[in-house]
């Protein structure tokens, strides 16, 4: 499970927090089922109309929980991954950067064995446009955000709602959008969100935001080789010297390999149209769809 639905049980982790509380009452608004939150210190209490317990284990005692969205410290995030993880949830969104890189290869390998998926960390989140969203991305600006047919995906929260704005200002729509992180391990990789939203009803086409550094964009390109689904890429890094790290802890450039040019190469063997910037995606679907 990588894309949440309106009908899926949300648990807010860090609900209390200031961050936590603002963003909860948005996805709330939007129609995201929050069940409830999580702080150990104000169990038994009430927050944002939704009970507060003190662990992820204590609220799926309550019907279950499909999906947890983390507004966690760096240091504490191990500690709640696992407790979500342990009380059955298949949706973990990591919203925290900086976490220790031991702590995160800990809950990666915890998730993979009990069936969890993990969005992250470092992400943005996830929407589902007109249903539900998990994180801070603003599903509810209707000059970011409109229904359609279009899956977004990246790796950059800022360069996403760029491109989703892109999309809407041409006219078209988006179905779903997955903002995978930009830190050097995250759960759901370039090729995982691809494949996520080529199975998705409803995404006709798709729009992928990558960047320098890593081979995410390489092994994505393998998948899109076997797709129907026309989809059009932005690089971010273009005109980075050689060997530079972007803004990302990812975007690390190794010999040849997580190039530009590598990228690109890939992405265009597969039948992907490259862009040269995020504001030609308007004319890359108009293009894609008049085929």
């Amino acid at each position: 499970m990588h894309i949440c639905r309106s009908e899926h049980r949300v648990l807010v982790q860090g609900i209390t927090g200031k961050q936590g509380t603002f963003w909860t009452e948005r996805m709330q608004e939007y129609g995201t089922q929050v069940i409830g939150g999580v702080n150990p210190k104000k169990a038994g209490t009430e927050h944002c109309g939704v009970p507060v317990y003190g662990s992820a284990v204590d609220a799926a005692k309550d019907g279950g929980i499909d999906a947890t969205v983390m507004f966690i410290p760096p240091l504490g995030l191990k500690a709640a991954a696992l407790d979500a993880v342990e009380a059955g949830a298949k949706l973990l969104v990591c919203l925290t950067e900086h976490v220790p890189v031991q702590d995160v290869m800990y809950v990666m390998a915890a998730a993979k064995e009990a069936g969890t998926t993990i969005i992250g960390p470092n992400t943005a989140g996830t929407v589902t446009v007109g249903e539900c969203f998990l994180g801070f991305m603003p599903a509810f600006n209707e000059r970011i955000f409109q229904p359609g047919n279009v899956g977004v995906i990246s790796r950059s929260g800022s360069l996403a709602t760029l491109m989703c704005q892109n999309i809407t200002a041409a006219g078209f729509g988006i179905k779903a959008f997955l903002g995978i992180g930009g830190d050097p391990i995250i759960g759901t990789t370039t090729r995982d969100a691809l494949e996520a939203l080529d199975a998705f009803e409803g995404v006709e086409a798709i729009a992928m935001v990558g960047e320098i550094g890593g081979a995410m964009e390489e092994a994505a390109a393998e998948y899109a080789a076997t797709m129907d689904k026309p989809i059009a890429a932005f690089i971010a890094g273009g005109a980075a010297p050689p060997g530079k790290k972007m803004g990302h802890a990812g975007a690390i450039v190794m010999g040849d390999k997580g190039t530009y040019k590598s990228k690109k190469t890939a992405l265009e063997a597969a039948g992907v149209n490259v862009l040269d910037t995020p504001s030609q995606v308007g004319d890359a679907l108009k293009e894609a769809f008049a085929a």
